[in-house]
């Protein structure tokens, strides 16, 4: 990577006049990150605002080979040939995607030495990640979860860990390692991080059924090897010190992978979830986004079309279920 900008975000593919910092690591413009591998820059100094959206421009000079990326982000990256790293202007950005190339995050510092205000990550799957959410107007349930911070005075850091097609039992080549392997790196890496809320199962439960899952037909995962991955997830926070909270899998019928013997694993995972007190607390999103005519859909008003994927009322509703207090 020949070098990188971060400024605060305009309209589009502009960003801010006067915001444009250079970021350097090791006091370096360029940097080769390793395969597999992760680098970070050099600290910067720039005050941010709660929910306030940042640009990062990345400038590669030569070919990079495939890129890894994150499909699906709900938000409009921009592509330009050259180096336009310093361009306050949109202009030659001229093709754009909705999927994320090579940057994993970005970590904030400062503020009051309050335990109350560690980080929280949102950990699951495209339901996290915030799949059928209006792009580029950053309605996903975390993103509500963490204005829903903002709007008490006292901010607090949501971290999205999503993946689209993720699965708590098994890895995939498309949809990243499973839950229960990428959770040390993906939450417990993180820094300062007080909570996580898991919310992942639909993609073990409708793959197990899907003769048409990308990369080939899935294992058939039973509800004992479910709770184990949950009971995995729960230990790995609970010996990092971090608290765990169980999100109720939220409804699918009618879905394209959604089966009767689904359902019925369904229910009997979130009966698991809510009654089995393993869980440090447990949020009921399969409650709140339910259909009361029948309870094995998702609401309409909360169903973005596809019948798994909730709209952005739907996100709204499963941040409005999280007790604030509880984490």
């Amino acid at each position: 990577m020949t070098g990188a900008t971060v400024a605060r975000t305009g309209k589009g593919a502009t960003v801010q006049d006067g915001t444009v910092r250079q970021l350097l690591f090791g006091r370096q413009q360029s940097v080769t990150v390793p395969a597999g591998g992760e680098v970070r820059s050099d600290r910067l100094p720039m005050k941010v605002k709660a929910l306030e959206s940042l640009t990062v421009t990345l400038y590669l000079a030569g070919p990079t080979g495939p890129a890894t990326f994150h499909q699906s982000a709900q938000a409009t990256t921009y592509r330009a040939a050259g180096d336009h790293r310093a361009d306050t202007g949109g202009a030659a950005f001229t093709e754009q995607s909705q999927s994320w190339y090579y940057l994993s995050g970005v970590e904030v510092a400062g503020g009051k030495d309050d335990t109350r205000r560690r980080a929280v990550v949102t950990f699951g799957d495209s339901i996290t990640d915030g799949y059928g959410a209006t792009v580029d107007a950053n309605r996903r349930y975390p993103d509500v979860l963490a204005e829903r911070f903002a709007a008490t005075g006292h901010p607090r850091s949501v971290l999205n860990q999503g993946i689209s097609g993720n699965r708590v039992t098994a890895d995939s080549t498309w949809a990243g390692e499973k839950g229960v392997a990428r959770f040390r790196h993906d939450v417990l890496g993180e820094p300062d991080v007080g909570t996580v809320i898991v919310l992942e199962g639909i993609n073990d439960i409708g793959a197990s059924v899907s003769p048409d899952w990308p990369g080939g037909p899935a294992p058939d995962v039973s509800l004992a090897q479910l709770i184990q991955g949950h009971r995995s997830l729960i230990r790995q926070a609970h010996a990092a010190g971090v608290k765990v909270i169980g999100a109720t899998v939220t409804p699918f019928k009618g879905a394209g992978y959604y089966s009767e013997r689904g359902e019925a694993k369904r229910d009997a995972l979130n009966e698991w979830i809510r009654t089995s007190g393993e869980y440090d607390e447990v949020v009921d999103l399969d409650r709140a986004l339910a259909d009361p005519a029948d309870r094995d859909r998702l609401a309409p008003a909360y169903d973005v079309g596809d019948h798994l994927h909730p709209s952005d009322a739907g996100y709204r509703a499963m941040a409005e279920a999280v007790d604030l207090d509880e984490l």
